[in-house]
């Protein structure tokens, strides 16, 4: 199966869709997280580098060894491809 990442905060989804978040129908969204949309609605507001704050410190506990210098190099690379950033520009 392909790895799902959020179009927000680009964290992968896994292979359920447990991590989804919903449409306004209640579907599950194949392209956000729960924690970026709910309901059809964006629920971050902030800007990427607000989001690269959030998930910095995530990534840091989640990849042993990775620096926070690490962690906000990469987001900083990773996120301006994802959909939701892409319309921002």
């Amino acid at each position: 199966m392909e790895t799902r990442f959020c179009q927000v905060c680009g964290m992968p989804m896994g292979e359920t869709d447990e991590l989804y978040g919903t449409e306004k129908d209640g579907t599950k969204s194949k392209d956000y997280c729960k924690y970026c949309y709910d309901k059809g609605e964006f629920t971050f507001k902030g800007t990427m580098d607000e989001m690269i704050d959030i998930c910095v410190p995530n990534m840091v506990k989640a990849n042993e060894g990775m620096t926070e210098e690490e962690a906000r190099k990469m987001m900083k690379e990773f996120l301006p491809q994802l959909k939701y950033w892409a319309n921002k520009k």
